[in-house]
This record gives C-alpha cells, structure tokens and sequence, in this order.
C-alpha cells in the first residue's frame, strides 16, 4: 500500500499571484503534484474555462453541496462562494499522490482544523502598495471591489500566523522554486516517515 501524499495548501490576499504561481509550478517539467481545482459562484472571467480554472456552480447549487457535506472547506468572498470538493482529494491522497490546493485564507483556516498535517504556505506580496497595483492592474474589479479586497487583503495578512511557511512573491520563477523547495522537505520529516520504519522493526 502506498503512503499517504501530502496535501499542499497554498494562499495569501487577493491580488498575490497565488493563480500565477500555482500555474507556473504546474507547467514545470518536473511537477508531480495533483491540482485540486476549486469551485466557485462568482462569473467567469475572459478566457476562463470551466473544469480548468474553476468549476463554476450557481450560488443553490453550491449550497447543495455544502448540506451534503461534499466539501472539504468554503468561503464567502466579496459576496461569491469559493470552495474545494472533498471526494476528489481524498481518493488522490489516499492513492499516495500529494494534493494542491490554492484556496483563500478563509478556506485553509478550515483545511488545518480537518487535515492539521497538510502543508501550509502563505504567499506574500513585497509590500502592500504593491499588491494594491496588482490588483488594479488586472483590470477587472470597480473602485469599490478594489477597495474591498484591500480591506479584507490586511485582514488576511493578519492571520499569517496560522500558516508554516510564508514565501515572498516578489518574482514569480522564485516564489516556484522556494515553494518546491519547502514541499521536497516536507516528504523527509521525520513524524512522516517514521511509522513506516517503525512498521518494519515489528515485522523484523
């Protein structure tokens, strides 16, 4: 039987990067890690797919899912529902494969009480003026919905303390590789590996 993977949780405010850097972990050569795609009520955005970026449900039809307990956390954000869909992750997991999710911060506080072994890491900004010129760069928010995320954006950093790792997203290509660098540990320690051992002292 295979050991368990890792789950791998990966968030940080509004206008961080987290969708940037996921993917471009995800377009290595050498990723091995299952992506989680989350679920959302929010629109779909220009050149979004869904089952790609997100899985996009309607506001009842997420609430379904929440009644039936087929989440494994979820969110209200700016007024739209984000959340990751339980079945999926354990069976990855359970097939020893490590599991990444790239959820807001609300979320995680969920994941650690559920899965408190997951891999926590909390992405950054610089600095907070930076983030604010990320977030109106993109293009896609009103003044209000800009102002917003930056109010809930300090309220996120706030809650850091909650995560193991806290990585810089200064450029993206590093924030990648520091984030490998913090998972390949990850799989050498020692409460992780040491039932197997164990295990085999007892069958000796």
């Amino acid at each position: 039987m295979s050991e368990r993977g890792l789950l791998i949780v990966l968030s940080g405010p509004s206008g961080v990067g987290k969708g940037t850097v996921r993917k471009a972990i995800f377009e290595s050569e050498d990723n091995d890690f299952q992506y989680s795609i989350s679920m959302t009520t929010r629109p779909m955005r220009e050149g979004e797919v869904d089952g790609v970026d997100y899985y996009f449900r309607t506001r009842e039809e997420f609430e379904e899912l929440i009644e039936a307990g087929q989440m494994l956390e979820y969110a209200e954000y700016v007024g739209n529902y984000y959340g990751t869909p339980l079945s999926y992750v354990d069976k990855t997991l359970d097939k020893g494969k490590d599991v990444f999710l790239e959820i807001e911060v609300q979320g995680a506080r969920q994941v650690k009480e559920k899965v408190p072994d997951g891999v926590f890491i909390f992405l950054t900004p610089p600095d907070l003026q930076e983030l604010k010129s990320r977030i109106v760069g993109r293009g896609t928010d009103a003044a209000e919905i800009i102002e917003e995320r930056m109010k809930v954006a300090r309220e996120e950093i706030e809650m850091m303390a909650l995560y193991d790792y806290a990585v810089v997203n200064d450029e993206v290509p590093l924030a990648v590789e520091r984030i490998k660098d913090i998972i390949a540990s990850e799989h050498f320690r020692v409460d992780r590996v040491i039932g197997k051992y164990i295990k085999m002292l007892k069958e000796m």
